[in-house]
């Protein structure tokens, strides 16, 4: 009778460990996972994407260095990745001078975007923003197409397209300054 009740206290301190174990892997989960110090064109930090982030445990970054566009090299893209989900992003488009940039449409179930009154055309969404600038230098002229957008899900409604204008700004000028466009 005394053995069972050992087996039975062990059985009881082996499923409290279980348990405690258990609840170490969700906190774990609902931490945001963590960023280079610099990412996407080495444009962004941390705390400027953190929003977009959501919990999980391991975070991929698909992106060339900068977004120093040429004929040679039209475009550059950032992807951030999230145990595996998609959850930023980033786009950068160079196109002919005087080729006009046109945008796909907005899904008709969202809210209609809001102007962005940064380049030459922008607008702000929920999930994202764009940005057409015409750049005209001495010694080049480009048009730019700017793009982000990303998971809100975990987001409080409202807070989005604040957010994305704040990206956007940031964005565009050292997009800007990276490309020559002005210059």
């Amino acid at each position: 009778m005394r053995k069972a009740r050992f087996s039975l206290a062990g059985v009881f301190m082996l499923a409290a460990a279980v348990t405690l174990t258990g609840c170490g892997e969700e906190k774990k989960k609902e931490a945001a996972p963590q960023l280079p110090e610099r990412t996407c064109f080495g444009v962004f930090t941390q705390s400027d994407l953190e929003p977009l982030l959501g919990t999980g445990e391991t975070v991929k970054v698909d992106s060339p260095a900068d977004v120093r566009l040429t004929a040679q090299r039209p475009g550059a893209t950032c992807n951030v990745y999230v145990d595996g989900k998609g959850r930023v992003l980033v786009t950068a488009t160079r196109k002919p001078s005087g080729q006009s940039i046109t945008w796909p449409p907005m899904d008709q179930n969202q809210p209609a975007p809001d102007s962005l009154p940064l380049g030459d055309k922008g607008i702000v969404w929920n999930t994202g923003a764009r940005v057409a600038v015409t750049c005209k230098g001495s010694k080049d002229s480009f048009e730019l197409e700017l793009g982000i957008s990303g998971s809100t899900d975990q987001m409080k409604p409202g807070t989005s397209r604040p957010l994305f204008t704040g990206l956007m700004t940031k964005y565009l000028d050292a997009a800007k300054q990276q490309t020559g466009c002005g210059v």
